[in-house]
């Protein structure tokens, strides 16, 4: 049942269709269980907040505006931005890897500090519409794949793998939708 509301989100999400948001919710909420269970606490934690920060996302859609007050529309990250997303990427893994081999039994801190902490920035891209998330969410997705192989989760090894080709699909969908001089902060 989360497989299939998380690829019904990720449908919604490349449509820029808001619904996507409460579908995250959902499935963020019954993943934290499955990930739990395979010790995978990062992952499992994040669920937690992409449960709570689905409905900033949905808010950010349905309300959110760019600073110069225009609608919230796809664009692209300036270079500043680019160079903040990529330091806030190269921060968040250690920091999340760092903090599970520290307080927790895991036995794949470093994998799963990636997944958790590219998946902090990646949320916070999609939900402001910056085409990069799909770029993040790949890089995720395919490290995901490689971690839930090793944990054995094999049906989740196929959703993410799907996620991975979706990626793909989404930024190209999203590109074709962007206004030529879509660059913001």
């Amino acid at each position: 049942m989360a497989s299939l509301l998380a690829l019904a989100m990720v449908g919604c999400n490349m449509r820029e269709i808001h619904w996507g948001w409460p579908l995250a919710i959902v499935s963020s909420l019954l993943y934290v269980a499955v990930f739990a269970k395979a010790r995978i606490y990062g992952d499992a934690s994040l669920q937690v907040f992409f449960a709570f920060v689905a409905l900033w996302g949905w808010s950010q859609w349905l309300r959110g505006h760019r600073a110069d007050g225009s609608a919230l529309h796809v664009t692209r990250l300036s270079p500043r931005g680019i160079a903040l997303t990529l330091a806030a990427c190269a921060l968040a893994w250690p920091a999340v890897a760092l903090f599970l081999r520290r307080f927790t039994d895991t036995d794949v801190p470093w994998w799963d500090g990636f997944a958790t902490g590219l998946s902090l920035v990646g949320q916070f891209l999609l939900g402001r519409k910056f085409i990069e998330n799909w770029l993040i969410w790949l890089a995720v997705n395919v490290v995901s794949v490689g971690l839930f192989i090793h944990k054995g989760l094999w049906l989740t090894v196929g959703l993410y793998a799907v996620f991975a080709v979706l990626s793909v699909a989404g930024y190209i969908a999203w590109r074709q939708r962007m206004p030529a001089q879509a660059v913001r902060a």
